[in-house]
């Protein structure tokens, strides 16, 4: 058209409309783009007690700090959290091989700790689980004694302890706190005390709940209590814990396991979990549960702080 022609008003409109149309599209592609840019929530989930609590905001913050979003929900119980797990509502999760071998996958044969692992690794694979590696947490249970009585009695193995209290024999109390599940258990207190030959007879028996035996301990109302290896209450109130030298307790290894679907779409995670599972023992983990439940200090500072100090973050 000639610069001194004047524009025919119907098609002025027709070209606003048109200019109006491409921009909307443009607009609409930017919407789409944006969204579909946003990196993936990966859902993290723990349990309901002080371990699991770390471990779960711990592994939230570390791989947060590592450009991977993530969606924390913890105070789950056990089922629950893998339940979610199995439904695709959860993840990443920690869970411990002695569980999954015995609650969820209802194996009763007697396996040793490597043993556990790859067998629960193997039958929950089947159902889009994958096993990380193990750390070397081991969450299981063990007799404690005040550490005093320990030193003084010279034991520091259950055998020992058992032969022991045959030696005073069966005149002699061993008062003895346990909590009632463990007490009433198949796989508990009765073929622990054949494993071991412990002479305990129902009156040493004082059925407790969990918190109560780790009191009776700490103000030696009790000569021996049934414990876990690395709750905060077992550094914080000097407990001495006896080797379990027959491997009567299964091992409940602390392992993070990872949805087999969430795996193929980020699969950094893998290096990025085995890298902090790595870090962790009893030691460390009985710290961190120490500095919870003894120090008050908050979940969220004990990880970030270990994370730290492991120069993961």
């Amino acid at each position: 058209m000639a610069s001194n022609e004047k524009e025919n008003p119907m098609q002025s409109i027709r070209g606003a409309i048109a200019r109006l149309l491409i921009l909307a599209a443009a607009g609409l592609a930017l919407v789409h783009t944006a969204a579909h840019a946003q990196p993936e929530v990966v859902r993290v989930g723990g349990k309901n007690f002080t371990e699991q609590l770390i471990l779960a905001s711990m592994t939230s913050q570390y791989l947060q700090a590592k450009g991977v979003p993530t969606e924390l929900t913890t105070g789950l119980g056990s089922t629950l959290m893998r339940q979610a797990m199995e439904n695709d509502q959860l993840d990443v999760v920690w869970d411990y091989t002695g569980t999954a071998l015995i609650v969820f996958n209802k194996v009763e044969e007697k396996l040793d700790a490597q043993a556990s692992y790859e067998r629960v690794k193997a039958l929950d694979a089947a159902r889009g689980l994958v096993w990380l590696d193990a750390s070397a947490v081991n969450n299981t249970y063990a007799l404690a004694m005040p550490r005093r009585r320990a030193e003084a009695a010279g034991v520091t193995t259950l055998s020992q302890l058992a032969q022991k209290m045959r030696d005073a024999g069966e005149g002699t109390r061993h008062p003895f706190a346990v909590d009632m599940e463990f007490a009433a258990r198949p796989d508990g207190l009765e073929p622990l005390k054949l494993s071991y030959q412990l002479p305990f007879t129902r009156r040493d028996v004082i059925q407790l709940d969990p918190g109560l035996v780790y009191t009776a301990l700490k103000n030696d109302q009790v000569e021996l209590g049934l414990v876990y290896t690395t709750d905060g209450r077992v550094k914080g109130f000097d407990l001495a814990l006896l080797e379990d030298d027959q491997h009567f307790f299964p091992a409940y290894n602390a392992v993070p396991v990872v949805r087999k679907a969430t795996l193929e779409r980020h699969p950094e995670l893998a290096g990025l979990l085995n890298a902090l599972s790595a870090r962790l023992d009893n030691e460390k983990m009985t710290t961190m549960n120490y500095q919870v439940d003894i120090e008050q200090q908050p979940v969220d500072k004990v990880a970030q702080d270990f994370l730290r100090s492991q120069g993961l973050i």
